[in-house]
């Protein structure tokens, strides 16, 4: 009985082995491995001059600037929209399951490829949105060459899908609020408004704040469509700190400038998801 008990207790530990070990051959030690480089010296010395180089370089700058303005734009937008669209998919009539569907779709699309679908579709010459602004009579938008649109067709671009992925989220969650809150809601005389703003959106607390936190996480690492439709042009403007960690490592051959700009770009998400998880955190969880 005793070596059944030991293995019976041992068992779940043995069966998340292999899944810890992925995370830290994968995840960790890339991470581990890239802060040292980055204070390393060719001969394996501890330095700064990686950093400083990277410090005076013009186009780091212009990649954060990039990266930040990219995040402070599509973040609000994905949660906005995705929030939208679960309240329009979460009422119940007949036939709802096939907007669900329908909405959910542009994420079962590969990134690679939904991004070349728009490419197509943006062209300055033959895209079918240039095609249609045609038809009004209005001269084509060069969408993804000019420095002006680049960075907003980007984010459409990743909108489009991300969108459909986050709504799956916040769906869940608002199926887990009892049918009841809005029921006592509802005899009380609560409008949709103040009923969204004072019963749903703060009941959603602990959705909002793994939303938050995961979408922060995913657009301050996205450069898929920045390199597959604008390769980070025109003139820098979609240059965002991940294609450009990205270049220095497989384009440039340069390391240690590959390890400062992933190390940065760390310690930027983790400042910004704690400061999301201390704000959306109820206190009184702490006390």
């Amino acid at each position: 009985m005793g070596g059944i008990y030991i293995k019976n207790k041992w068992l779940p530990y043995l069966l998340i082995l292999p899944t810890i070990l992925m995370i830290c051959i994968f995840k960790i030690y890339p991470i581990i491995d890239s802060v040292i480089q980055g204070f390393s010296s060719a001969d394996s010395n501890f330095t700064l001059d990686n950093y400083k180089l990277l410090f005076a370089d013009k186009t780091f700058w212009n990649s954060l600037k990039v990266t930040l303005k990219f995040n402070i734009i599509i973040i609000p937008i994905q949660i906005i929209v995705s929030f939208i669209m679960a309240l329009f998919v979460n009422v119940k009539i007949r036939g709802i399951e096939v907007f669900r569907t329908v909405f959910y779709l542009p994420f079962c699309i590969s990134l690679t490829i939904s991004t070349v679908i728009w490419q197509m579709m943006l062209n300055v010459n033959n895209g079918v949105i240039n095609s249609m602004l045609g038809v009004l009579g209005l001269k084509p938008i060069g969408f993804l060459i000019d420095k002006k649109w680049a960075l907003l067709s980007i984010i459409l671009i990743s909108s489009w899908r991300g969108c459909a992925y986050w709504m799956m989220f916040i769906l869940a969650g608002l199926k887990g609020i009892d049918s009841a809150v809005y029921e006592s809601a509802k005899i009380d005389g609560s409008g949709f408004f103040n009923t969204m703003f004072r019963i749903t959106i703060p009941l959603l607390k602990n959705t909002w704040l793994f939303v938050l936190v995961a979408n922060t996480t995913a657009n301050f690492l996205l450069f898929a469509p920045m390199q597959i439709a604008t390769d980070g042009g025109p003139q820098g403007s979609t240059n965002v700190l991940m294609y450009e960690a990205y270049k220095s490592a497989f384009k440039y051959s340069n390391r240690p400038r590959q390890a400062c700009l992933v190390t940065i770009l760390l310690i930027i998400v983790m400042l910004i998801c704690f400061v999301q998880n201390r704000f959306m955190t109820d206190k009184e969880a702490h006390r």
